[in-house]
């Protein structure tokens, strides 16, 4: 998958991120089959252009490169994120100048993790460190104040991965976001 979002797509800022690359591991871990419970694989990239029609242009595209594949691949422009967020979440999204920017704000700590390929190496972003992502304790990211999407996320990975424990999501809003 990331050779041909590397060579197929023709995005320079891409990664292959969150629950899919979590949830893999989490599998390896209950030695289960490696996509148990993977009910998507999320591609997000930053292009300076935030028209839908660029947007569809893309999304079209990797509907093309995965049509082979018996997997759902959902792509997202993180510069396009901040126009719609508030309206969907009820917290404003600030801009972003770079695809790792969204990877940042994800509402779990071990699931903000991206990786993408190119010419010479494999490149991963983890802002919270790897050490999350092999961890059974799920951890709140309240970057962005969106308890109820931790809280959903959350339940559905515990019924799947029944070996998770989740810590709660902060009492107080963060600095940055919150609601009030």
């Amino acid at each position: 998958m990331l050779e041909r979002a590397s060579c197929g797509l023709g995005l320079a800022d891409w990664w292959l991120t969150s629950g899919c690359l979590a949830q893999t591991v989490w599998n390896r871990v209950a030695g289960r089959e490696p996509d148990r419970g993977i009910l998507d694989y999320d591609l997000i990239y930053f292009d300076p252009d935030t028209s839908w029609e660029a947007e569809d242009e893309v999304i079209r595209r990797t509907a093309d490169l995965f049509s082979d594949l018996p997997i759902t691949v959902q792509i997202r422009n993180q510069a396009r994120v901040p126009l719609w967020y508030r309206a969907k979440f009820g917290v404003p999204y600030p801009p972003v100048s770079a695809a790792s920017d969204g990877i940042d704000r994800f509402p779990c700590r071990n699931t903000a993790i991206g990786i993408r390929s190119d010419a010479d190496d494999h490149i991963v972003h983890a802002p919270f460190g790897l050490d999350l992502t092999f961890s059974d304790t799920l951890v709140p990211n309240p970057e962005l104040w969106v308890p109820d999407v931790y809280q959903a996320k959350v339940r559905r990975w515990m019924t799947v991965w029944p070996h998770l424990t989740a810590l709660p999501w902060p009492t107080r809003p963060g600095i940055r976001n919150s609601p009030d």
